[in-house]
């Protein structure tokens, strides 16, 4: 992962000499529940599901910004060190900023995958962390979080059960919707082919095979040799469409489509939820979304 600049660092270091003397309340501003930070936005949505108006939620990487390679300004620091937990997806996704709040922070840092069964980098040593691109995966997420919740704030148990069974209810009919939407596509063209392969955790799961230029995006390249790789692929297999994510440079996979011959049908969210107005403000929303992408474009 991307190493954090050494003036960051210092900016660090400072912010927390400042702030020896500050309080820490414990508690959301209105005396009850927890702060909590995670650390994109995907994350958060999910956490707002389950924590509902019991306790208050933010994320540190903006919408539009990827995590792989964030850097974090001296205010998510702190915004961290008030909290009462910081909630990461953790598979190496923010190794960088994890590794920093441990090391210099006393709040505590949950990862939320550890019930996953994760998939090697095929490329590279280490896992490959989108596994909530998977649904089923989402919702070993939620029974995560849920049991932390319980177990930090007993007094909001009843209120984290309740929010998390209705929002496990949510994502086994999205789970349901997504395998009757890919049945659409005639399986000799159900590939996706995309800048950064962050789709193999949603191929295994609902049948598809990926394509990516490169692996990671916090390892990116876009090498002439890459994107001749791929533009062979979508030839051979006589793809109908390609696609880009919201958040990687879309240049890459324009030269894929414009040396292959074939449309970019359209852009799928990977690392963060849509921007108001989207129509892909949720985790449930952007995963419909990336659905009908995929059918729309696969289809055709």
């Amino acid at each position: 992962m991307k190493k954090v600049c050494f003036s960051f660092v210092m900016m660090v270091i400072a912010l927390i000499v400042a702030g020896c003397g500050a309080e820490d309340t414990g508690t959301s501003e209105d005396g009850e529940g927890l702060k909590i930070v995670t650390s994109f936005s995907i994350l958060g949505d999910v956490l707002e599901n389950i924590a509902g108006e019991r306790s208050s939620v933010t994320y540190i990487v903006p919408i539009g910004e990827e995590p792989h390679e964030y850097e974090p300004v001296p205010s998510d620091f702190q915004a961290v060190s008030d909290a009462d937990v910081f909630y990461v997806n953790g598979l190496g996704l923010e190794e960088w900023l994890q590794r920093l709040v441990e090391n210099t922070s006393d709040v505590d840092v949950v990862e939320v995958s550890p019930t996953i069964d994760a998939l090697p980098l095929e490329e590279s040593d280490g896992l490959d962390p989108h596994a909530w691109l998977d649904v089923k995966n989402v919702m070993k997420y939620v029974e995560v979080i849920r049991d932390d919740l319980v177990e930090r704030d007993p007094d909001g148990a009843e209120i984290y059960v309740a929010n998390a069974e209705a929002y496990l209810q949510d994502l086994q009919e999205l789970e349901d919707w997504i395998h009757d939407q890919v049945t659409t596509i005639p399986e000799e063209q159900r590939t996706i082919v995309i800048s950064e392969n962050a789709y193999r955790y949603f191929g295994e799961a609902y049948g598809f095979d990926t394509v990516g230029i490169w692996e990671l995006n916090s390892h990116e390249e876009g090498t002439p040799g890459q994107i001749s790789r791929v533009v062979d692929i979508v030839k051979e297999l006589d793809l109908p469409a390609v696609f880009v994510e919201t958040t990687v440079n879309k240049s890459f996979m324009t030269t894929v489509s414009n040396d292959s011959g074939v449309d970019i049908a359209g852009e799928v969210y990977t690392d963060a939820v849509g921007l108001e107005g989207s129509g892909a403000e949720t985790y449930i929303d952007m995963m419909k979304h990336n659905v009908d992408t995929f059918v729309s474009g696969l289809s055709q």
